[in-house]
């Protein structure tokens, strides 16, 4: 295997195997000894998680000693891990006297008598090996690592067994008084149907001291987690994806495929490669060759196939299975499957297939796949096997027949990949093996596969396919497709907010199709036109237009389109999307659009409902819109379209401000596996909250977002996140210039200012405030006019992006709230702090943003403190601390406590709400309250998570809460919780 240089990664995604093991260590350290059995497959991170274990229990006073068994065939050496266990011992000054008292020492380390010589020595040996460990524990804790028990000799064996069933993990007698703990790992997937340790392992984990743990393979998030701390500087999205989809959970495989992702990132590193096929080549013949076959079919084959494929009689093809699921090779399925245990294992078995033998194997899959039918379901599968095989004519019509079936099933990345393909093979397939029927011709296809891109949510290779048919049509073509050719692609540029160039295409579109006689293509050139317009301001000059084209598809029974000029007019007309009347339009356009089953206008239709209310402050009544909404997208396969990842932004949005931040979270989570690769920006809110909790690493996972092809709203979510970051750490500089950065980045050629400027521009206000306040303090006049003049420059952005939109209509409460912030930040540093500004901003932020207003309500109390409102000015500090805290908003409530200090506004003691309380529980009442997870509370307070766990339990029961939210929420409210002091402030 190739050995490549890692620094020790960090262990990532194991928080509830470490806490469970660290809970045995600590039990073993009071005295109850015990065992635990760790099961994985191999590099799923055993020795990593033993490591940090042992780390751990090494800074905490346990002596730690590891014992390794190898690999050495049928000629193993008897005892080798308790051989080096005691070598180390030996080795350990505190240890002699009792080594010396015990011949077993000697024995095992090649000195001394020989103990084992028949079963009565063999006896003594064990006894002696017994009272060896357990007198070493009483000198000190004791824990002992066993690794790789999959390779043990039969004596390690057997001596393991004596040790756990009645050597060392309690006396005669039943006391359990050894500071012994025992780790012994194993791979779970080398353990074949008669491999000799199986029948050790369930004796064992029956006894009541023995305890197993299987290492799981590890989910695709904290895959990503570890393939981004590996390298110093933000990962391109594309690679980081790819190599959590084939290392499949495995620790050991991400960072292989993270050495290669440099040279060939859907290449395999040659020694993970080799390691792979080690246990294949440990396989018979036949079974190596029904693996190779196997692997040509992919990840998964049916039995029937199979046979057909690898021409062997019926028992010569179940040895040959039997064997490779023995093993762990192949894993049964249903329906009379086998699949890889890991896809790798498939690919490097693949890989070393010879070319002949390839071409061959594919061929015949294709023949027999052919044979049962042209299927849809297996259209797919025998392009595939047509185009490795050669048979090009057969793979093009194949990937046709599968790019229809994709499309009927709602799987618009999956038909973009076989009209890719199809395009691919045309120019290499004979005119006249070509498919004949009407509309298949490049053209079409690369303008179908430009609407597949733009479902998937790939805009920017839905731009490069509309402008690749764009250059194939010719100067005497039709003009319908000229004219459909060049709205697909302004649509396209919209998408990715290239705006200028869309109302140009979608004018040259218009001009090619005249309005007379009526036509499909014209409305359309119109509805998409329109759009263009409205995004540039230029409203007035298509609302005829836009109306007429209205009443043409209402004549021609064009729903669809009637829908989509709806929308549009929705927003351009009156009170605009948030009125009565727009919203009476976009119902109706929902309806209309879903009744023609055109999927990609009524997410249009759904997100302009959405954030409307969103708008309107309604956020109770935008989030059961969204979910219907998105519940939707899923159904019809629109799920990584433009309007639905918008609108999953949207429902973590709407999540964050409310306050619901644990199921932001979680939604966050669950939709990161649907993500596509520039969809990142649907989960931004989740960065905004880690940023709020503190989370030093925010800034720089939004700077991914930056990677790739330009994406406004992911430029957006990280402007928004860096900002806020920098402000956070007190650095107006570094705020400022993000500001900047974004504002800059998000100017479309629209010539307007983005809405997110009042939001950027107060969040950067809050630090040049305090930086005014400190420069007054100081007086330093000439730095103050400086940050004073940046802070009335911030304003004036923040009152020209909120003055309205070109009908003159204001932006909704959010804008609102915002400015209200930046004008009391804007009082602040031009020449002190004003409540009256304050109390507004604090008012502003009542349509539901909690914690935006829990912030205004600490500045708001500052400024009470500085014209001596005390008790005002407690109030206000009072129920700004419980919000932060309900949220785990730990900067936030840590400024909030300075504040508490210097101004003296520290609560009255609890009395006997407090007094209910262990002390304890006050302890990890405290650390509750800062957002601390029960294993950091055991980590800060020298205790076990568990034992943590069953505090929180117990605290929750004495306040009757349901929820630890709910426990601090209360234990505010009820002043059982008051400051620490930390320090003079």
């Amino acid at each position: 295997m190739s050995q490549i240089a890692f620094s020790a990664p960090p262990l990532i995604g194991r928080d509830e195997e470490t806490a469970r093991l660290m809970g045995v260590l600590e039990r073993a350290r009071g005295g109850v000894a015990r065992a635990v059995l760790v099961a994985g497959d191999a590099g799923v991170g055993k020795t990593r998680l033993l490591d940090e274990v042992a780390g751990r229990a090494t800074r905490a006073g346990t002596t730690v000693v590891t014992g390794h068994c190898v690999d050495l065939g049928d000629v193993g050496l008897p005892y080798l891990p308790f051989t080096e266990i005691l070598g180390a011992l030996a080795a350990d000054g505190r240890f002699t006297a009792v080594l010396a008292a015990h011949p077993a020492a000697d024995r095992l380390l090649g000195a001394g008598p020989d103990l084992a010589g028949g079963p009565d020595g063999r006896l003594r040996l064990f006894e002696d090996v017994a009272g060896l460990l357990a007198e070493l524990a009483a000198v000190a804790p004791l824990l002992l690592v066993l690794e790789d028990l999959h390779w043990a000799d039969q004596s390690s064996r057997d001596l393991l067994r004596f040790l756990l069933s009645r050597g060392v993990l309690q006396r005669p007698g039943g006391g359990a008084d050894r500071r012994l703990a025992i780790l012994a790992s194993y791979r779970a997937d080398d353990l074949h149907r008669r491999h000799p340790l199986r029948p050790l392992l369930a004796e064992l984990v029956r006894l009541p001291a023995v305890e197993r743990l299987e290492l799981r393979p590890l989910p695709d998030g904290e895959v990503a987690r570890l393939v981004r701390a590996l390298e110093d500087r933000p990962l391109p999205e594309a690679v980081v994806r790819g190599i959590v989809a084939r290392a499949e959970g495995n620790a050991f495989y991400a960072q292989e495929l993270f050495a290669a992702a440099g040279v060939d990132a859907d290449g395999m590193p040659s020694g993970l490669a080799d390691l792979l096929l080690i246990r294949v080549e440990q396989l018979a013949e036949t079974a190596q060759q029904v693996l190779r076959t196997a692997a040509v079919a992919g990840r998964r084959v049916e039995h029937e196939l199979l046979r057909e494929a690898a021409g062997l009689p019926e028992d010569e093809l179940e040895a040959a299975l039997r064997e490779a699921v023995g093993r762990q090779l192949l894993v049964p399925g249903d329906r009379d499957t086998y699949a890889f245990r890991h896809a790798l294992t498939r690919e490097a078995v693949y890989a070393d297939l010879l070319p002949g033998e390839r071409s061959r194997l594919h061929g015949a899959y294709a023949r027999l796949l052919a044979a049962r039918g042209h299927l849809p379901e297996t259209a797919a599968e025998r392009a595939h096997h047509s185009r490795e095989s050669h048979d090009l004519p057969g793979a093009l019509a194949a990937c046709l027949e599968a790019a229809d079936h994709a499309r009927r099933l709602g799987a618009p990345a999956e038909e973009l990949r076989h009209l890719e393909t199809a395009l691919d093979l045309w120019p290499n397939v004979p005119p006249g093996a070509r498919p004949s029927a009407d509309g298949i011709a490049p053209v079409t296809l690369t303008l179908r596969a430009s609407a597949a891109a733009a479902r998937a949510g790939d805009s920017h290779r839905a731009v490069s396919l509309s402008r690749a048919a764009l250059a194939d049509v010719g100067q005497d073509a039709d003009s319908a497709l000229a004219a459909r050719i060049r709205y697909t692609l302004a649509g396209n540029l919209l998408s990715v907010d290239r705006l200028r160039a869309a109302f140009r295409y979608s004018s040259e579109a218009l001009a090619l199709i005249p309005a007379e006689p009526p036509s499909r293509t014209w409305v359309w050139a119109v509805a998409t036109h329109v759009m263009a317009a409205r995004h540039l301001g230029a409203d007035d000059t298509v609302l005829d237009v836009a109306h007429r084209a209205l009443r043409v598809a209402q004549e021609l029974g064009l729903p669809d389109a009637e829908a989509d000029l709806l929308i549009s007019l929705a927003n351009l007309e009156g009170g605009g999307r948030r009125s009565a009347e727009g919203q009476e339009k976009l119902r109706r356009a929902r309806e209309l659009a879903r009744s023609a089953g055109h999927g990609p206008v009524e997410m249009r239709a759904l997100f302009n409902e959405a954030i409307s209310r969103l708008e309107a402050g309604d956020l109770d009544v935008c989030l059961p819109l969204l979910a219907e909404a998105l519940e939707r997208a899923r159904r019809t396969g629109l799920l990584s379209s433009p309007y639905p990842l918008e609108m999953r932004y949207l429902q973590l949005l709407a999540l964050y401000t409310l306050g619901r931040w644990d199921e932001c979270l979680r939604a966050a989570s669950e939709a990161a596996a649907v993500l596509p690769a520039t969809g990142g920006f649907a989960a931004g809110p989740a960065l905004y909250v880690a940023v709020a909790r503190g989370d030093s690493g925010a800034a720089e996972r939004a700077e991914a977002l930056l990677q790739g092809p330009f994406n406004w709203m992911g430029t957006l979510v990280a402007g928004i996140v860096r900002t806020d970051a920098a402000a956070q750490r007190g650095e107006p500089e570094a705020a400022v210039e993000r500001m900047r950065d974004a504002l800059t980045a998000l100017a479309d050629d629209s010539g307007r200012r983005p809405d997110v400027t009042v939001r950027l521009a107060a969040l950067c206000l809050t630090a040049v405030a305090d930086r005014t306040v400190e420069l007054r303090r100081a007086g330093d006049e000439p730095a103050l006019r400086r940050w004073v003049d940046t802070a009335a420059e911030l304003v004036e952005q923040a009152r020209a992006s909120t003055a309205g939109d070109e009908q003159g209509r204001p932006q909704g409460p959010e804008g609102q709230a915002w400015l209200a912030r930046a004008e009391a930040e804007w009082a602040t540093a031009g020449s002190g702090p004003d409540p009256a500004a304050w109390e507004k901003a604090v008012a502003a932020f009542s349509y539901g943003d909690v914690y935006e207003q829990a912030r205004c309500r600490l500045r708001y109390a500052e400024a009470l403190l500085a014209v001596e409102r005390r008790a005002e000015a407690a109030e206000q500090a009072r129920a700004a601390r419980a919000t932060a805290a309900a949220l785990g908003a730990a900067p936030l409530l840590e400024r909030i406590d300075a504040l508490t200090r210097r101004g003296r506004l520290t609560p009255a003691a609890a009395g006997a709400a407090a007094a209910s309380l262990t002390a304890r529980e006050q302890d990890v009442l405290r650390l509750l309250a800062r957002g601390r997870s029960n294993r950091q509370i055991g980590e800060e307070l020298f205790i076990s998570g568990k034992t943590a766990s069953v505090h929180v339990s117990n605290i929750l029961a004495k306040l009757g809460a349901a929820s630890r939210t709910e426990a601090v929420a209360l234990a505010y409210r009820r002043g059982m919780i008051t400051p620490e002091p930390t320090g003079s402030g």
